[in-house]
């Protein structure tokens, strides 16, 4: 047996090997079933996305890691009960990346980089024997965030002509979410809320597909923005104030998130 303590570099097949080992011998990672870590996988994945937003190496290669760590978790259960191994997995994305790249593995022409999109779209549709836009709606993963699939849904209608003719237009739908929240607000009725609350959020989102903004890091941003203007205000409230946050009013509240506003 690999004495993997003493090594100094490791190997895929080192991350395998050691994967088995620990599926044998921990208690918890015997214990591990697909259902009980899928959320680990969903925590690793934003995790890698915050690590790019830092422009961190390190942070960036730890996070990969752990998202590799998945792939191979969930691999290695599989292949326990017999249903396939790691060979498949890589043998399966392999054959899938050759097929949707006909412009480098056949004579298929793709000079730009929407060009070899289009090319991937039509061979996934085909690959799923997906004959319209509601086949391919359907085939979007539900577990996506909502905001993401809302822009994916709203994609693929839009690809049949169902949009806005214009930027104004949909602007005006916002408009008219946002009025009919409003009324649903004057009623108390919380369903009725809750319902006119999604089509507002539902507009936003499709404003910012037409502007081919990716509404999940448009959203991102805005709570990272969220998240040092409350930082600020906290800090000034002990710094000016010599007092915790929840002792300010709101008028001195909004007056430093104003201010912390105009400095940056």
């Amino acid at each position: 047996m690999v004495d993997f303590e003493q090594k100094s570099a490791y190997t895929f097949s080192d991350l395998l090997k050691i994967m088995e080992i620990l599926r044998k011998e921990c208690p918890w990672d015997r214990e591990q079933t697909h259902d009980s870590i899928k959320s680990n996988f969903i925590e690793e994945t934003y995790e890698v996305v915050d690590a790019i937003e830092e422009r961190n190496d390190e942070h960036l290669k730890e996070e990969l890691g752990d998202v590799l760590l998945q792939v191979v978790f969930h691999t290695e259960m599989a292949r326990e009960s017999g249903r396939f191994n790691i060979n498949d997995v890589t043998t399966g994305i392999c054959e899938k990346l050759i097929r949707r790249h006909p412009h480098i593995f056949s004579d298929v022409k793709a000079d730009n980089a929407d060009e070899v999109l289009d090319n991937w779209a039509k061979i996934k549709k085909q690959e799923k024997a997906q004959k319209d836009a509601s086949d391919v709606m359907s085939g979007i993963a539900k577990s996506l965030p909502s905001p993401m699939y809302a822009y994916k849904i709203q994609k693929e209608a839009a690809k049949v002509g169902f949009d806005f003719e214009s930027d104004d237009d949909a602007l005006s739908k916002l408009r008219e979410e946002v009025d009919e929240l409003s009324e649903a607000l004057k009623s108390g009725d919380c369903e009725k809320i809750s319902e006119e609350g999604g089509d507002v959020m539902f507009a936003c989102v499709n404003i910012l597909r037409r502007l081919k903004i990716d509404p999940e890091l448009s959203l991102m941003a805005s709570n990272k923005k969220f998240i040092s203007r409350y930082l600020y205000i906290e800090k000034q409230a002990e710094l000016r104030y010599n007092v915790p946050i929840d002792k300010l009013s709101l008028v001195e509240m909004d007056k430093l998130w104003n201010e912390y506003k105009n400095l940056v």
